[in-house]
């Protein structure tokens, strides 16, 4: 195996730069649209291919007779031509023809006949039968091109545009404002003069010639797939408007299966059966990104955001700028008749921090789309092991001529779980994290674990080549200037290749459900993980720490007092260099306290003044009512410091404003997403009621569509509340929430979460409630949050069998 040829599997070997759109056809036809680097011209090939399908036998083509040759004659018109792939994989037959529906159909009347049964698509011929990729995927597989080649992010040619409606139905709701920005970052609204059919379809047809006369390479918004484009479908459909949003072809929007994106019933029959189909919309010639995509993968492995709305995240990530103007979202149309330049520059604030997020966290999936040979738009909401790491490895499997293996099932072998280890719940201070980086694509480095199938070893030279380029991408991120497209642009490939590394075990263990999966290989890798992290542990410990929590991405570990940084470091080098070579433990920072609450749950604080850090779902969740969320952070400050007289007084102030009213109503409301259609759920709803859609019925809401998400709240009676806005509480605020039930969630939920760092007697009196008094009240002045230590690496060895 050659070096030259890994570069190959893992980055294509078409050197063509500048491809910034692939659309294909199953009759062969390919459009390709590339901008010059540097100098941004943007150039259409159409280059033929021949469309190709990957099958298990030739039976079902046999039909054809003559027509039907090895791959070495010249095919002739109608032909179809065959090419045995070497080894012992299943999918071993590559047939190609110039036209792939033809084949297709070949194939379905060939099985047709087999079975004797009418076959009306590959899929039902099984996995194990035939592989079939979209044109796009085939035309990049077979090229050997990748998208970016030699571009940086910011030579992509970008519009944003965001809907302003006048509700969130498209059946019976309008657009009546629309924001775009150019790929200069210029903004601007169009709106619609009237509030009749033909004021919106002009708006619609103006909005068609804005982003034709842009010429993007990239459309982007947040939310686009799950609002924006569905409205906009919907709507022009409505009004009969074509959307000539693409760059070639017929007018329209296409769809394509998705695992999130527009929902759509099946048939009518389906409303009472939860048979729904998600789609996103694509167009030839133009990639469509959804920002909201990059956030739930961030979030997914960071768990550090406040929510994944556009407002909430470009807030927190510094996008937002000082002047920004705020709308409740359920009022724009409202405010718009009263004040339409106010809802302007609400509009076009929305655009540009969509196009902020869009640069800021959209780099992965750019870089990805370096790889792995699918649409960039694809690649952008795609899971990395069967959405990544598949493409790379059916892409390298064919370009070396090897047949592949069909999905299989298990053996019945269970999945051994990894290593996690809880030490000591409570407060502890002078907290240190060391950071096993990639501890289990290391593992299978270091002992060459990879799946029994993988007869040519891909998965793991992907994974050697992607680790490499990765620590050299990181050292060029950090010798570039902040700020610089060099740094963004190595910072980007950096995470991409990390996304797909981390995903590598993932892939491994998925069983059944990726086509090299083997739970064997996955079980060591576990037990080899185990074993290191045995290891790590005993170490640590026999240096003089206090272990506080250990898994597969580091130990967090408190200190003696009068330790230095200095002592801090030489402590993890030295249990660094007992490890083996290829799994690296690093120093990843110091912190002045740690609330250790649950495994993966728990909140530090910096030495340096800052926010909070928190951790897991006991301290972070998108359904948290705020008022419990603001008390928290409140209350976790105080307690990191020892200050147990300032918890109890963040705890009083909050039950005494509840018990006042003194808060919103949206204070104490819930962010909650409909997973039932309002047929699904009446027809359950005698035998169980549920708050969020009691709500929505209690409000008048007859109609919505599951993945809505709203805001509800448990009002006084039993009743249920409904916030029409997300983000703002309505004026005439009726606040009319059971303040008892908020006081005992205070209680039950939030303040519970500090149950570990306190004596049972001091909870007791922390949390006592303000209107019962007593004449022997506990003083509190000289208490102190307390640590428990639950096992010890030397009582109890964690190395592995």
């Amino acid at each position: 195996m050659t070096r030259t040829l890994e570069d190959e599997w893992l980055w294509g070997w078409d050197p063509t730069p500048g491809i910034v759109s692939v659309w294909a056809e199953p009759d062969g036809r390919a459009f390709v649209w590339r901008r010059v680097p540097k100098a941004g011209e943007l150039i259409r090939e159409e280059p033929r291919f021949r469309p190709w399908l990957l099958l298990a036998s030739l039976e079902d083509l046999s039909h054809l007779g003559e027509r039907l040759r090895p791959e070495q004659e010249a095919p002739g018109p109608q032909a179809v031509t065959w090419q045995e792939l070497e080894g012992p994989g299943a999918l071993r037959y590559l047939v190609r023809a110039d036209d792939g529906r033809a084949l297709t159909a070949a194939v379905l009347h060939g099985a047709s006949r087999r079975l004797g049964r009418s076959i009306g698509h590959v899929r039902e011929l099984g996995a194990d039968t035939v592989l079939s990729l979209p044109p796009e995927e085939q035309y990049l597989i077979a090229s050997g091109r990748t998208y970016f080649r030699e571009l940086d992010f910011d030579e992509l040619h970008r519009t944003q545009f965001d809907l302003e409606t006048t509700g969130l139905d498209p059946t019976r709701d309008r657009i009546f404002l629309v924001a775009l920005r150019d790929p200069q970052g210029r903004a601007e609204t169009l709106e619609a003069h009237g509030d009749d059919d033909a004021a919106e379809a002009d708006l619609l047809h103006r909005l068609v010639e804005r982003v034709r006369a842009f010429d993007p390479d990239v459309i982007e918004n947040h939310n686009l797939h799950g609002f924006d484009l569905p409205f906009l479908a919907r709507r022009a459909q409505a009004l009969n408007v074509p959307l000539a949003l693409g760059r070639t072809g017929s007018p329209g929007l296409r769809q394509r299966p998705a695992s999130r994106g527009a929902s759509l019933e099946r048939t009518a029959q389906a409303r009472h059966r939860d048979a729904m189909r998600h789609v996103r919309y694509t167009v030839p010639g133009r990639e469509l990104i959804d920002t909201m995509d990059a956030v739930l993968r961030h979030d997914f492995a960071a768990r550090d955001l406040p929510g994944h709305g556009l407002k909430a995240v470009a807030r927190h990530l510094g996008i937002a700028g000082p002047d920004r103007e705020h709308i409740p979202g359920a009022r724009v149309h409202e405010f718009f008749r009263k004040d339409p330049e106010r809802v302007r520059r609400y509009a076009r604030d929305d655009v540009t921090e969509a196009a902020g997020l869009a640069r800021m966290m959209g780099g992965a999936a750019f870089a990805l789309a370096r790889m792995a040979p699918r649409r960039y738009e694809r690649l952008a909401d795609a899971g990395p092991a069967t959405g990544v790491i598949d493409p790379l490895l059916v892409r390298a499997y064919l370009h070396s001529g090897a047949a592949l293996p069909a999905h299989e099932g298990g053996d019945g072998t269970p999945h051994s779980g990894a290593g996690l280890h809880l030490f000591a719940t409570g407060v502890a201070r002078h907290i240190v994290k060391a950071d096993v980086a990639s501890l289990y694509p290391s593992l299978m480095r270091q002992y060459q674990i990879g799946p029994k199938r993988d007869r040519l070893g891909v998965l793991l030279a992907l994974v050697d080549r992607l680790v490499e380029q990765r620590l050299a991408a990181k050292a060029q991120a950090k010798a570039s200037p902040p700020g610089s497209p060099e740094r963004h642009s190595h910072e980007a490939l950096s995470a991409a290749m990390k996304i797909v590394v981390n995903s590598a075990y993932g892939y491994l263990g998925a069983g059944g459900l990726t086509r090299f999966s083997d739970v064997h290989a996955a079980n060591e890798v576990t037990r080899r993980g185990r074993e290191v992290l045995g290891l790590l542990c005993d170490e640590l410990a026999q240096r003089g720490v206090t272990l506080l929590e250990a898994d597969t991405d580091g130990v967090y570990f408190s200190v003696p007092d009068g330790w230095t940084e200095t002592d801090e470091r030489r402590v993890v080098s030295e249990v660094a260099a007992l490890l083996p070579p290829k799994v690296r433990l690093e120093f990843d920072g110091r912190y002045a306290a740690m609330l250790s609450h649950e495994p993966k749950n728990y909140v530090l604080q910096s030495y340096k003044e800052g926010p909070l850090i928190l951790r897991g779902v006991a301290f972070r969740s998108s359904r948290a009512e705020p008022f419990g969320e603001n008390f928290l952070r409140r209350a976790l400050s105080c307690l990191l410091a020892g200050d147990l007289p300032g918890v109890r007084e963040a705890y009083v102030s909050t039950v005494t404003a509840l018990r006042r009213r003194a808060l919103t109503t949206f204070e104490v409301t819930a962010q909650v997403k409909l997973t039932k259609s309002p047929e699904q759920y009446l027809a359950l709803r005698e035998r169980r009621r549920e708050l969020p859609y009691e709500a929505m019925l209690a409000s008048g809401r007859t109609r919505w569509t599951p993945g809505d998400s709203v805001r509800v709240y448990r009002a006084v009676g039993g009743q249920a509340g409904l916030l029409p806005s997300s983000e703002d509480p309505e004026p005439n605020d009726p606040r009319d929430y059971d303040v008892d039930y908020y006081v005992r969630l205070l209680r039950d939920t939030f303040a519970a979460r500090l149950v570990r760092a306190l004596t049972p007697e001091d909870f007791s009196a922390v949390f006592a409630d303000p209107q019962q008094l007593t004449l022997f009240a506990p003083s509190l002045a000289h208490s102190r949050p307390v640590l428990t230590v639950l096992m010890d690496p030397r009582n109890q060895p964690l190395r592995g069998e």
